[in-house]
């Protein structure tokens, strides 16, 4: 303690100047000596509430190679030499002589001469007594041992100053001071001469729990009884290799606490208990029996160091903080002006700096420059201002909850990992709780939210970074749900209890909700037995009883209009001869209705017929028989008059549409006249007809395909699907499973149905069945790439995107549309015909290597947004050597 003291009070010019600077420039500060280092370490120990504080950073400023063997005895000298080397230029009395008052004694070489009784005496200052325990079974023989006379005779004898000759004589170690800490070192490890190494002496030694040194003293009249205050035992057989383990007493309390690396263990009952360290790491060839033991005696093999404390009457009640140097915080942009300007007009204003509880923010210090209390005393007399914010200022509560709150968030990454591993685990029969399967998969994003923090979006194992808008759009989407739920809120049903529905929900075990619960206390918990709720389930048969009804109206439906639904036998591009009369129908009618039909319980029953959209404000048509089954069958369906007496009877219509065909026949001329009730309204007929035109010429991001030609012919998958503009579901609109056994009239065909007919209509194949009106929309097949496009971009922009696409070079691209040869660069694609959904075919000269060369040709760089149609050659032959 009063060396943890003493290295507190240390001071260091130049380390407060780069400390200064690293506040400055926002980095964290690094300790500057080894008096800092200590200082750091025993300010961490004293108030930190780590398990264990890493000392990497001293020891790599001691120099020392980790990756092999030190000697501890060593060390410790070599150690207090360095400390006591670098306090003694301290100016502080206390701090530059605290090793030699805490730990260094002294003892005098006593020789007297046998002859004439002189004695002459050498005085050494020590700082631990090495002590040989070879033949000795108890401390206090080793101590007598290191203390007792040794005769010098012979070739030893000493030359006496006295008689001016050698003389027969004694000589021993006298000791004349202890001090207050006094370190034995047990000599464990010998040389060996027969192999001519060190080797280890696994002996027993006796050591007790105090030890009265006033029989070893030379005329002292103190009492100098001390206390065990620490072991180090060296585990290992060797001298070359082993572990060093820690025992450390607690002087306050007198609790022992083991330290072994990053393992720190409390001792119960407040005794030294030396246990599997004294095991031996391998055994050994003449195991020794572990001798009997007293009371307040502990016998050890591996104990390497003894540390004791002088034993004090009283304890004293030793409490002092890290100290604190005389300083003030003032923003630092005040400062920045007051250098750049000799007498800034405004005072120094530290509220922006201020936390809510008045003091100063931790995440402000970056902001603020640290100055001598004497210069803040200055400015705040000549410039005034405030609030003042001394060393005391910085705002202990929020530095509390920032520790708190990073400490947390360390142990919430631990958590989920081993949350992740908990909810692998079968849940035993009798226990556990209900957890919605989406706040299982974002509680930590939650817990972290909870603790203030800022952290990324995640879902399961994808994150969402970056600037793009998408992202963004997504992450607030994501935010706003996440706003409206709590953990475990996604299971409660609206009437506060738990959801029926077992799909959202799962069962974890007691252990893993009661660990989710320490992040979530307020959370809704239902255990494994709690009944859903009894109203959802009431609601949830009254859904079930409507979807038995929607079922059987949306099979009533089918049955009616059969060929309606399947899109077979419908009125094709020429005139049915069964029948003189046609029905119009919206065709969004037919998609709603037919989605219905596939998934009754999805989708809701389709209870009216609206055609009003077909009719003009004048109440005409603004449709021909010569349209609708060309550019307008996407607007418009067919009926039969059969099939339209059924729609009048299961829905409501509000308007009538009807074809007539009438047949004339004059001097052998057969006539047909096409009527429609309502009559056709020619003006706004014509102005539907000009929005069309000015829609297909003025497109923005539209899609048009290209297809590359083959030995002039396009390439095409076999048997690729057919796509009906009237009957294409999105993959989310498929009909519900059927039940076995039972027919599915969708997909069956009636024998002698008459075989697909393949027709070739401006050199695109395609398959038709005779009486079935086919979709006009454009399947995509082998060889062909879709493209966005706009009306206004150039042909040359296009074949910069082809290239991209096909990887041949806009100089090689021949294209056409319907027999066009598109050739103007400089043309839109509005102005020379292309439209959405249209097929641009691509027949390709000979490819080049480098496109990206030719894009920037194609660019205009350098060439004047032209085309040199003699550098050609060069630029193809260029390409093919690189």
């Amino acid at each position: 303690m009063e060396l943890r003291r003493a290295l507190y009070l240390y001071e260091n010019p130049l380390s407060i100047v780069k400390a200064e600077e690293c506040i400055q420039e926002d980095k964290e500060y690094e300790p500057q000596t080894i008096c800092e280092h200590l200082q750091y370490l025993f300010a961490l120990l004293q108030n930190s509430n780590r398990r264990y504080i890493d000392p990497s950073g001293f020891i790599r400023a001691l120099g020392l190679d980790t990756g092999q063997q030190q000697d501890a005895q060593e060390f410790s000298k070599l150690f207090m030499t360095l400390l006591e080397d670098k306090l003694s230029s301290q100016k502080d009395p206390y701090v530059r002589d605290i090793i030699q008052n805490q730990f260094c004694g002294q003892y005098a070489y006593v020789t007297v001469c046998n002859r004439c009784g002189r004695e002459s005496k050498l005085v050494s200052k020590f700082y631990e007594l090495e002590l040989n325990i070879q033949g000795h079974k108890q401390l206090t023989d080793c101590i007598t041992e290191f203390l007792k006379e040794e005769k010098l005779e012979g070739d030893n004898r000493y030359f006496c100053e006295n008689c001016q000759s050698k003389q027969n004589a004694t000589r021993k170690i006298r000791l004349l001071k202890l001090p207050p800490t006094l370190n034995l070192q047990l000599m464990r490890f010998v040389f060996d001469r027969q192999t001519g190494h060190k080797k280890k002496l696994n002996t027993y030694i006796g050591f007790g729990e105090t030890l009265e040194m006033e029989p070893f003293l030379d005329q002292t009249d103190t009492k100098y009884v001390y206390e065990l205050s620490a072991v180090l035992i060296h585990r290992g057989v060797s001298a070359y290799s082993g572990h060093y383990i820690a025992h450390v007493k607690d002087p306050q309390n007198s609790e022992w606490y083991k330290f072994n690396d990053e393992e720190i263990e409390k001792m119960e009952g407040k005794k030294l208990q030396l246990g599997i360290e004294e095991d031996l790491a391998e055994p050994s060839k003449s195991t020794t029996r572990k001798p009997k033991c007293g009371k307040g005696i502990h016998c050890s093999r591996n104990a390497y160091m003894l540390v004791y404390r002088l034993k004090a009457e009283e304890v004293p009640e030793v409490d002092f903080e890290v100290p604190d140097n005389a300083y003030e915080f003032i923003p630092l942009d005040w400062l920045q002006k007051w250098l750049d300007e000799s007498t800034p007009s405004k005072p120094i204003d530290n509220s922006k700096y201020l936390c809510t509880h008045g003091k100063l923010h931790p995440d402000k210090i970056s902001s603020m420059k640290r100055i001598s209390e004497y210069a803040a005393e200055v400015f705040f007399q000549r410039y005034d201002g405030g609030p003042r914010l001394k060393a005391e200022s910085l705002c202990k509560d929020c530095v509390v909850e920032r520790c708190r709150v990073l400490r947390l968030k360390n142990q919430l990454n631990e958590d989920h990992k081993t949350i992740a591993n908990m909810v692998k685990v079968t849940v035993t029969s009798g226990e556990g709780f209900w957890i919605g399967k989406a706040s299982l998969r974002r509680w930590r994003q939650l817990a972290t939210e909870q603790l203030g923090q800022e952290d990324e979006f995640e879902q399961g194992d994808v994150k969402i970074n970056g600037s793009t808008p998408q992202k963004e759009e997504l992450l607030e989407e994501k935010r706003e749900e996440d706003t409206e739920t709590g953990f475990n809120e996604d299971i409660v049903c609206q009437h506060g209890c738990l959801c029926i529905s077992e799909s959202e929900r799962r069962l974890i075990s007691d252990a893993t909700w009661f660990k989710l619960k320490e992040y979530f206390p307020t959370a809704p918990e239902f255990r494994h037995n709690q009944e859903p709720c009894c109203q959802c389930q009431v609601l949830e048969r009254e859904g079930e009883r409507n979807d038995a009804l929607h079922k059987k109206m949306a099979n009533d439906q089918k049955l009616a209009l059969p060929n309606l639904f399947q899109d077979k036998n419908r009125p094709g591009s020429s005139w049915p001869q069964e029948t003189s009369e046609l029905y119009i129908v919206s065709q969004f009618f037919v998609e709603e209705w037919r989605k219905f039909i596939r998934r009754p319980t999805k989708c809701g029953p389709v209870q009216s017929l609206g055609n009003s959209h077909l009719i003009c404000p004048h109440g005409g048509l603004m449709f021909s028989f010569s349209t609708m089954t060309k550019e307008d069958s996407k607007l418009i369906a067919l009926l039969w008059p059969s099939e339209w007496d059924v729609i009048q009877k299961l829905f409501i219509v509000d308007h009538a549409i009807k074809i007539t065909r009438t047949v004339t026949s004059e001097d052998n001329n057969v006539a047909t006249l096409y009527t429609s009730e309502p009559e056709l309204c020619p003006e706004c007929r014509e102005g539907l007809l000009c929005q069309q035109e000015r829609d297909l010429r003025e497109y923005a991001q539209a899609t048009i395909y290209v297809h590359k030609v083959v030995d002039n012919k396009k390439v095409m998958k076999e048997a690729a699907p057919e796509l009906n503009v009237s009957s294409s579901d999105p993959e989310d609109e498929k009909e519900e499973p059927r039940p076995e056994g039972e027919n599915d009239p969708d997909f069956s065909q009636a024998n002698g149905a008459p075989k697909r007919q393949k027709v070739s209509i401006q050199g695109q194949v395609s398959y038709q069945k005779q009486g079935i009106r086919r979709s006009t929309r454009h399947r995509k097949v082998r060889g062909e790439k879709a493209l966005l496009v706009s009306a206004n971009q150039t042909l040359k922009d296009l074949k910069i995107q082809i290239m991209h696409a096909f990887s041949v070079a806009p100089f090689d691209q021949n294209l056409s549309i319907d027999g066009k040869v598109l050739n103007d660069d400089c043309a839109t694609l509005g102005s020379l015909g292309i439209v959405p959904e249209s097929v641009i075919l691509l027949k390709a000269d000979e490819p080049i290597a480098d496109y990206a060369a030719m894009d920037d040709v194609m660019q205009g760089e350098g060439l004047g947004n032209t085309y040199i149609s003699h550098s050609l050659p060069v630029i193809r032959a260029t390409c093919h050597l690189m």
